[in-house]
């Protein structure tokens, strides 16, 4: 079977490490390096690294290409043009307002910006992307970067260590929050991540991924799986795409309003006459459960409003309880009491404010 998936530059490298390699969204990817809990605790006390490189980076250049992602995305991406190295998190919508894909955008320089696209996505918001291009011809120019790879350095001593494993890049990356630098030509290191942690994401040329990797390895980092990374981003209350939000969910839906900018009227955006005229709303919400058992994805949710569904859901490893997001309806409160049907059997839940869990540091 794994003949027949992608396989990222560190693929040998996950085998050579013992990685339980599965099917994600048609990459062999590691879940697991041995214990997904120890992995998971590593990142939120040490330091602990993935590799995302499934990922795709896509360029935009041209001369007219911060109108055409101010066309393109819901979120305005004129909040960060001129201030190079700077990240805004965004929704790219359909015509009716639905999630194609949630990325980050990146300003590089005059004219020429970098989104990070999902796996599963990648094919589909390439082939958007061109699709609006033709349709709008905006002056831009579409460069889908497959050569580069993406290691995400998670933890409260991810940045420190990888000083150590790179010390030439520590001046250089001169960042701060949600802001990313390039180190060398090819070499972005990003303030972001996806674990509710510190950290860091470098992209880099796909020659030069396993160095890095190996160095990291020796400085202490330890290699996460998707497993980890996974229960993670739910105790962070972050959301995956195709679980809790896909086409047919508009941002209000998922609780990524705030990625929607209306603020400049005149900014017409695909997606936004839907969002104006057409506006779904839902309470998506955190849930935590009062007893034995495990939420996930898919099962219903009672609540005194009416019902609801747990998008994503798992055993909170730093918690020791259920955790899961859920799309409840409108007017379920924080604090409230609500039942959620695990093998049969409705068992209550309390819903929590997001995130369930701060960053250790």
């Amino acid at each position: 079977m794994t003949d027949q998936l992608k396989q990222t530059p560190l693929y040998q490298a996950h085998l050579k490490a013992g990685a339980k390699m599965v099917d994600f969204n048609g990459w062999s990817m590691p879940i697991s390096y041995g214990s997904q809990i120890e992995e998971h605790h590593t990142v939120r006390q040490h330091a602990g690294m993935f590799d995302v490189s499934h990922m795709l980076n896509v360029e935009i250049k041209g001369a007219e290409s911060l109108a055409f992602l101010r066309y393109l995305l819901a979120n305005d991406v004129s909040k960060i043009n001129g201030r190079q190295g700077r990240a805004l998190y965004t929704c790219m919508l359909n015509e009716a307002g639905g999630v194609i894909d949630d990325l980050i955008v990146y300003y590089l320089g005059k004219d020429a910006w970098r989104l990070v696209v999902n796996a599963a996505c990648a094919e589909t918001d390439v082939q958007w992307i061109q699709k609006q291009i033709q349709q709008t011809k905006f002056d831009v120019q579409l460069d889908p970067r497959a050569e580069l790879a993406v290691l995400a350095v998670q933890g409260p001593d991810a940045r420190e260590l990888l000083w150590q494993a790179r010390p030439q890049w520590r001046e250089a990356a001169g960042f701060t929050p949600f802001n990313s630098g390039f180190v060398e030509p090819e070499v972005m290191i990003a303030r972001t991540g996806y674990t509710g942690e510190d950290g860091v994401e470098i992209t880099l040329p796909a020659s030069e991924a396993l160095g890095l990797w190996q160095d990291l390895v020796a400085v202490g980092v330890k290699p996460c799986g998707l497993g980890a990374r996974d229960t993670l981003r739910l105790e962070a209350g972050l959301n995956l795409y195709g679980a809790d939000m896909d086409g047919g969910t508009q941002p209000s839906q998922a609780g990524l309003a705030w990625t929607v900018s209306l603020k400049d009227e005149a900014r017409d955006f695909i997606g936004r006459l839907a969002m104006t005229d057409a506006p779904r709303h839902d309470a998506f919400v955190g849930l935590k459960l009062n007893g034995r058992g495990v939420m996930r994805a898919a099962m219903p949710v009672r609540t005194a409003e009416g019902e609801g569904v747990i998008t994503s859901g798992t055993m909170s490893p730093s918690l020791g309880v259920s955790i899961a997001l859920a799309r409840l309806p409108t007017g379920v409160e924080v604090g409230s009491t609500v039942e959620v049907e695990i093998r049969g059997k409705w068992l209550a839940a309390t819903v929590v404010d997001l995130p369930f869990l701060s960053s250790s540091k």
